[in-house]
């Protein structure tokens, strides 16, 4: 059970007749749980008005957007629409961009909405609350890196995620044509460079050579998907997945080896042109396609408007969630700046944190409503898990289950990193649902390519 803290002047008894506004900006998975929850408790019973500001129309998980870029996930039988949430479980949701906030007289402005024409839908507005949470997520962060913001691709969103998958397709199809046109004397690579040695990088380098056997078996059958297409993981520092343990990430640089995917390691990124990423050892990686997954950002946005942020731009925040700047404002996940007391480090940017805030703030927010002192968040890990798509899954556990951190391999480690997206989907449908889902998408793969291949 959460501790609590001395409760703020500004969190004291809010009972009036004037309805309590609650207004989260950011559907990600942490902000789409707590306004589920809060309008399921509090909007359910007229206790609170809760509204959700995000600037897409629909949800998805993030950690399976690497999935979409390699053709491997459909998105469209997993993303979920955020007007139809908040119809089923009491919520309001208002499509815009956070734009600006005035602390004073407590709004935020989110911009116009248009259509596909470029005609409003919506225009700008501004939207009153009582207690504003922060839950905008992060972006990409090319550190300045010369030509990487124009020639390098991110995998923020779905639609960043298509444009990945298109591009892969497109480069494999046209070395067909030229190994169908030349015959076998001269074998040109697809060449594929993916920048940073994280989950995002290493579980995206694992689901492309997937995806190049799988493209093998539907039409391009002249592409052999080990000697023509070739995969460089570029990271800068002296191993990947630098947050996890040495030994998860020895096992997994000899799995990635088996698939015959390129680690280069201890090699900082200098510049990325159109066909070529160059390093500071003075290599030149020619690349046909360049994935930037080394690194996050939180959107300027809230550097701008008067926060205490750092120098990735997140809301530096108090043990309560609150801005230290403003006790009305809360943040979670990614764009939250919160110590981790255990470590004298911050809370990593991870979906297991933006859960774990996400259920302390539904506390929060019926202490704030009943005058009570507000719960203190304290961060538990509880391992991690690195998908290498049908190939392998390792990772390691954490916590007072198991006491220490183990090692995990195997059927097991895939069942958990599987269960960790449906725990997501149960915060967000209940079980039954979940279970109905999860039936429905396993009968849909039997009926479906592995590779989405238009």
């Amino acid at each position: 059970m959460p501790t609590t803290a001395k409760i703020q002047p500004s969190t004291q008894s809010l009972a009036s007749t004037k309805q309590h506004r609650i207004v989260v900006v950011g559907g990600g998975a942490g902000g789409l749980e707590l306004v589920t929850q809060l309008g399921n408790q509090l909007g359910k019973s007229g206790k609170a008005k809760i509204v959700l500001v995000d600037r897409t129309a629909t949800h998805m998980w993030k950690p399976l957007l690497h999935e979409v870029a390699a053709g491997s996930m459909d998105p469209n039988s997993h993303q979920l629409e955020y007007i139809a949430q908040a119809r089923w479980h009491n919520f309001e949701f208002q499509q815009g961009e956070l734009l600006d906030l005035d602390r004073v007289n407590k709004t935020v402005t989110i911009s116009s909405l248009l259509d596909d024409d470029s005609n409003p839908i919506l225009p700008q507005r501004a939207i009153a609350y009582d207690t504003l949470i922060l839950s905008i997520g992060s972006i990409t962060n090319f550190f300045g890196v010369p030509g990487a913001m124009e020639n390098a691709m991110a995998i923020d969103t779905v639609s960043q995620a298509e444009n990945v998958r298109k591009r892969i397709l497109a480069a494999c199809m046209r070395a067909q044509t030229r190994l169908t046109d030349s015959g076998s004397a001269e074998r040109q690579k697809v060449n594929l460079v993916i920048i940073g040695g994280g989950a995002t990088g290493v579980e995206l380098a694992a689901e492309l050579r997937g995806t190049a056997q799988v493209l093998a078996a539907y039409g391009l059958h002249h592409l052999d998907p080990l000697r023509d297409i070739s995969i460089t993981l570029v990271e800068a520092g002296p191993r990947i997945l630098p947050p996890l343990p040495e030994r998860i990430a020895v096992e997994t640089t000899r799995l990635l080896g088996a698939l015959s995917v390129d680690i280069m390691t201890g090699d900082k990124v200098t510049e990325i042109q159109h066909n070529a990423v160059l390093t500071a050892s003075g290599k030149a990686l020619p690349s046909d396609l360049t994935v930037w997954a080394g690194g996050i950002k939180v959107p300027a946005v809230l550097s701008q408007v008067g926060l205490s942020t750092n120098s990735l731009g997140q809301v530096i925040v108090s043990s309560t969630l609150q801005s230290m700047t403003d006790p009305d404002i809360f943040a979670l996940g990614d764009c939250a700046s919160c110590e981790w007391k255990a470590t004298g480090k911050t809370v990593p940017p991870r979906a297991q944190a933006a859960h774990q805030q996400a259920s302390v703030l539904v506390k929060a927010m019926h202490c704030r409503l009943e005058g009570k002192s507000l719960p203190v968040f304290t961060y538990r890990d509880h391992g991690s898990l690195i998908s290498l798509g049908n190939f392998e899954t390792v990772g390691n556990l954490m916590g007072r289950l198991v006491g220490r951190s183990v090692k995990i391999q195997g059927i097991l480690a895939r069942l958990l990193y599987l269960s960790l997206y449906r725990q997501h989907q149960m915060a967000l449908h209940g079980i039954a649902r979940t279970v109905l889902d999860t039936i429905a998408q396993w009968l849909r793969q039997k009926t479906t390519p592995r590779v989405k291949l238009h």
